[in-house]
């Protein structure tokens, strides 16, 4: 069975047939799907849907929504931790973190943020959920200010270097549909390296699509979708296991092992 470590399920592009992709994900054999929040807005929404597809969830604010939030946002994401802290499903911090690719983002607020977040996952004895683009030496720099029990760093694209840092701190690696495509090499030669305990699998879905659902932006803008799901890990999965050497058998088993193991209150679940 799968896990998919990182999954947008209450995102509008499933607003249509959202079951009808937890049906194709569990037909496929993912078994377990982890929704990570954005914002303090969707928190009641999302831990619903969590309870009524069998998925696990956890609570954040998402860099890429700091401008539009307020430390009122905050003491509510407090609240909500504290709240639902007996609920089995709730399984992490996240998506917390810092993005430094997205121009006109203001970095200092998103390190506010993100270090605030970093203290109530610690208070809550929580991991995290990390967003990391081309910000992975700020998000170390935090961990060592506010120490927390590891989680698992998203849609990884530094250098090794960075992700042996973030090993070093209990932390695992997430890698989805980037990894599938040849030109990505960096992403690619980290799939294939890293310790086996470190690596683990996402979709992102809707977002990160393999290279099988890729779509130009000239087709996009022609109205062709590339919208990824769930139901895709197991084909993802089959490119980690030929960079690996593994089975499918092996990709599944280890890379769920090492969820389980990043996010210990998913073991708790059926």
């Amino acid at each position: 069975m799968w896990t998919d470590s990182h999954c947008h399920l209450d995102a509008p592009e499933f607003a249509a047939d959202r079951a009808a992709v937890v049906q194709r994900a569990r037909a496929a054999g993912v078994s377990r799907l982890v929704l990570p929040a954005v914002e303090v807005a969707h928190f009641a929404a999302l831990r619903d849907l969590a309870h009524n597809v069998d998925a696990a969830y956890a609570l954040g604010i998402h860099p890429l929504f700091v401008d539009r939030a307020s430390d009122d946002d905050l003491a509510r994401l407090q609240q909500a931790l504290a709240e639902h802290r007996h609920d089995p499903r709730l399984v992490a911090v996240g998506e917390i973190g810092l993005d430094h690719f997205v121009p006109g983002l203001d970095r200092a607020r998103q390190m506010h943020f993100y270090v605030a977040q970093l203290k109530l996952a610690r208070s809550a004895g929580l991991p995290v959920i990390l967003h990391v683009r081309r910000s992975a030496d700020h998000l170390l720099q935090g961990l060592r200010r506010v120490p927390v029990a590891g989680g698992i760093a998203h849609a990884f694209n530094g250098s090794t270097a960075q992700a042996q840092r973030f090993v070093d701190l209990g932390f695992k690696l997430g890698f989805g549909g980037a990894m599938t495509f040849d030109r990505a090499l960096q992403i690619r030669a980290l799939a294939a390296s890293l310790p086996a305990h470190a690596v683990v699998l996402e979709t992102d879905a809707p977002d990160i699509p393999p290279h099988w659902l890729y779509r130009s932006a000239a087709d996009r803008a022609a109205g062709a979708t590339h919208r990824n799901e769930p139901a895709e890990l197991p084909r993802i999965g089959a490119v980690l296991a030929g960079l690996r050497g593994w089975t499918l058998a092996d990709t599944a088993a280890i890379t769920s092992a090492n969820v389980l193991a990043a996010l210990p209150r998913l073991a708790a679940l059926p």
